[in-house]
C-alpha cells in the first residue's frame, strides 16, 4: 500500500475510534434527556473506563439547550465515597472555546440558541499525581446564570 493511501485510513481509523459512543448514566440531578450515543469518551465503550495516567482523554457531547445560555461553564470531577474531587484545568473552565455546530467540525461559540444542537469537544491530561483508584466521574455543562446543568453525565472510571 502506498503512503498517499496509509495516512487516510489511519485518520479514518482514527475518528472512528475518538467517536464511538461511550455508554454513560444520566447526572441524578439533570432534569433534561441524554442519550448514550451522544457522549462518546476516547478509549471507552462503556464502564468502568480505564484513564491511563500521562494519557490524553476526548471527551464529546452532543446537547440542546433547552433555553438561551448566555455562558456555560465545564463542571468535571471524580466522586469518592460520595466526595467530589475536580478534574485539576478541566472543572470549572468556560467551555464555550470547546463549542461546535452539529456537524462537529464548525466552530461556535457562546451564547446558545435554545433548541439548536452543539457539540461540546474537550481533552484532558490524566495527571500523574493522581491516585490509582475507582470512582464515578461527573461531567457537567453548567448554567451559572440558571444554576443548573445543560447538559450531564455520569460514567464508572479507573485510573490506573
Amino acid at each position: 500500500m502506498s503512503f498517499k493511501y496509509i495516512f487516510p485510513v489511519l485518520s479514518l481509523a482514527l475518528l472512528a475510534y475518538v467517536v464511538q459512543a461511550t455508554k454513560v448514566r444520566t447526572c441524578p440531578t439533570f432534569e433534561g434527556k441524554l442519550a448514550n450515543e451522544s457522549v462518546s469518551i476516547s478509549a471507552c465503550d462503556g464502564p468502568p473506563c480505564k484513564l491511563r495516567k500521562k494519557s490524553d482523554v476526548i471527551v464529546n457531547i452532543k446537547f440542546k439547550p433547552e433555553k438561551d445560555i448566555e455562558k456555560i461553564i465545564t463542571s468535571v470531577n471524580m466522586k469518592l465515597l460520595g466526595i467530589p474531587f475536580p478534574f485539576i484545568g478541566v472543572d470549572g473552565t468556560s467551555a464555550c472555546d470547546k463549542l461546535y455546530e452539529s456537524d462537529g467540525k464548525t466552530k461556535t461559540k457562546c451564547p446558545l440558541v435554545k433548541g439548536k444542537e452543539y457539540v461540546y469537544q474537550n481533552s484532558f491530561k490524566v495527571l500523574e499525581i493522581y491516585p490509582n483508584v475507582r470512582g464515578v466521574v461527573h461531567w457537567g455543562l453548567h448554567d451559572p446564570a440558571a444554576d443548573k446543568d445543560t447538559s450531564c453525565f455520569e460514567i464508572l472510571a479507573k485510573i490506573i
